[in-house]
């Protein structure tokens, strides 16, 4: 790691330790090692260095809005966490190349399968972007989620810290029958992830996975805890 790395996660850890009080004990639940797909709920901007500072040593990677590189700071700055450009509404085939070969370099790999952020931390519909991901790399996936952080605007203006929960699920693979998965089956597979996302959050977060008793597990392989 360079100086400016080490330097820059430093300060920004230290500035999120300052503005919000995060539960940070709940990152040990993140395996230490390994590939690892870390499926998100995606609120605002606060999350990304929150969650990119806590995890190392990890080497940690998502993708970003191809848009960001444009920004004179945010751009430098996802360069040197090495983060994905993805062309948002067409299929980026040259963004998921780069997912799973930070997989198979056993990098974290974080996803928000809402594609972009709700604002509000209601969870919106996922899109099956995350399945091509999965089933190419092999890597298993773990749901974590946030919330607090929706409040973070009217806090600072308040000068009041921020609750930032966090929680972690359980993690597991994707179990895929032999045979062309249509449309239809990775929508499925999309929907039963985000429903382990909605099992994470209070009601009032759940949004279009409120129904919990609606969720399948048809094509979820839980990895048995150790």
């Amino acid at each position: 790691m360079s100086l400016a790395f080490r330097t820059v996660n430093y300060a920004i850890k230290g500035l999120t330790q300052v503005l919000c009080n995060i539960e940070s004990e709940s990152f040990q639940q993140v395996p230490s090692r390994g590939p690892l797909i870390l499926v998100c709920n995606h609120i605002n901007f606060l999350e990304v260095p929150v969650m990119y500072t806590h995890l190392q040593p990890r080497p940690v990677t998502g993708f970003a809005k191809a848009e960001t590189w444009q920004h004179p700071i945010l751009g430098p700055l996802f360069d040197l966490w090495g983060g994905i450009p993805l062309r948002r509404g067409e299929a980026d085939t040259a963004a998921l190349r780069q997912a799973i070969q930070a997989l198979a370099q056993a990098k974290i790999v974080a996803i928000a399968p809402e594609g972009t952020r709700s604002g509000t931390g209601i969870l919106q519909r996922g899109y099956p972007g995350i399945v091509s991901v999965a089933l190419h790399s092999g890597a298993p996936l773990l749901p974590l989620v946030y919330y607090g952080g929706e409040t973070f605007h009217q806090n600072l203006r308040r000068l009041r810290r921020t609750n930032f929960h966090i929680r972690v699920g359980r993690p597991f693979r994707l179990a895929i029958p032999e045979g062309v998965i249509t449309r239809g089956v990775r929508q499925q597979i999309t929907d039963e992830i985000m429903f382990q996302l909605a099992a994470l959050l209070p009601p009032q977060y759940r949004g279009a996975y409120t129904d919990l008793e609606s969720a399948t597990r048809e094509y979820l392989h839980f990895i048995a805890e150790k």
